[in-house]
C-alpha cells in the first residue's frame, strides 16, 4: 500500500481506546436454547468482536478486522468490513477453547500496516478467586474483554484531521463553520455526540463510572490500582519478613562457624 500524501505531524502520538475479546453463554432450554441446525456436541453459543470503548464508532480509523478460528469451523478465516456504529462481530457455536487471531486493518489514510492480536476463547468460569468464577457462573455468561489503546505515532496530516474532527468542539462553535442557513444545519450535525457514558465521539476519552454492560471505566482504573497497591504491599511484608529470617539464619550460620572453630583447637 502506497504512503497516503502529505507529511507526518512530528512530535505528535494519538491513542485511540478499543475492547476485544470473547462472550460466551452455556446452552440452556430457559435462558439460551440451542437454535435448529446446531450439532448435538455443542455447548456454548459465543461472540467474538472488536469494539469502541462505550460502544463508540471506531471505523473512522478501523477499517476492517479478520479474525481467524479454529480450522475445524468451517469458513474459519472471515473478514468483517466496518460499518459506521457497529462493532466488528462473530457469532459461533461450539464445544471447545482455542486461540483466535485478529488482525486490524486501518483505513486508507492512515498508512499503518495491520497489525496483530490473539485472544484466547473462554467458554467456562474463571477468575483469580473462587468467588469470581462463582459470580461468572451465576451470571451465566463467561466474559473474557481486553481494554487496550491503538497508539498512532505521528500520523500524517489526513489522518490528524481524521481523527480529532470530533474532538470537544469550542463553546459555543460549530464544526465546519461558514455562513447562512445550510452551513449552520451542516455544523449542527457535525456537533461532537456523547455516548451514554459521556464518552465523546472520536476522542480518547473513557467511561468515569461503570455501567450494565461496560466494563471499563475510570472506577474500573481505581480499582485495578487499588489492587496492585494492595499486591505491592503484600510483597513488600513478604520481602521484609524473608530478609528476617535470612538474616537469622546468617547470623546462626556464623555463631556454629565461631563454635566449630572453638573445638577444633
Amino acid at each position: 500500500m502506497a504512503p497516503p500524501a502529505g507529511k507526518r505531524v512530528k512530535g505528535v502520538q494519538i491513542f485511540r481506546p478499543f475492547i476485544y475479546g470473547t462472550t460466551a453463554r452455556p446452552f440452556d432450554e430457559k435462558t439460551n436454547p440451542k437454535p435448529p441446525g446446531v450439532p448435538d456436541d455443542h455447548t456454548h453459543s459465543w461472540t467474538v468482536f472488536v469494539k469502541g470503548i462505550d460502544d463508540v464508532d471506531i471505523t473512522y480509523w478501523l477499517r476492517r478486522v479478520q479474525f481467524k478460528l479454529h480450522e475445524s469451523i468451517p469458513n474459519h478465516v472471515r473478514m468483517i468490513d466496518g460499518e459506521k456504529g457497529k462493532p466488528f462481530t462473530i457469532h459461533e457455536t461450539g464445544w471447545g477453547e482455542f486461540e483466535i487471531t485478529i488482525k486490524l486493518y486501518y483505513v486508507p489514510e492512515s498508512g499503518e500496516k495491520p497489525q496483530t492480536l490473539y485472544h484466547h476463547l473462554r467458554l467456562h468460569p474463571f477468575g483469580r478467586t473462587e468467588e469470581e468464577k462463582e459470580t461468572m457462573r451465576l451470571n451465566g455468561e463467561v466474559i473474557s474483554w481486553t481494554y487496550e489503546e491503538q497508539i498512532f505515532n505521528e500520523p500524517y496530516e489526513a489522518f490528524y484531521d481524521v481523527l480529532t474532527s470530533g474532538a470537544i468542539p469550542v463553546p459555543g462553535s460549530k464544526v465546519g463553520g461558514g455562513k447562512g442557513k445550510g452551513a449552520a444545519a451542516k455544523g449542527k450535525e457535525q456537533e461532537a455526540q456523547r455516548s451514554e457514558g459521556g464518552v465523546l465521539e472520536r476522542s480518547a476519552m473513557i467511561p468515569m463510572t461503570n455501567r450494565p454492560g461496560q466494563l471499563f471505566s475510570r472506577e474500573t482504573e481505581q480499582v485495578e490500582l487499588k489492587k496492585l497497591q494492595e499486591a505491592l504491599k503484600t510483597v513488600q511484608e513478604m520481602t521484609k519478613k524473608m530478609a528476617t529470617e535470612l538474616e537469622k539464619k546468617n547470623q546462626r550460620m556464623l555463631e556454629l562457624k565461631a563454635e566449630g572453630a572453638v573445638k577444633t583447637t
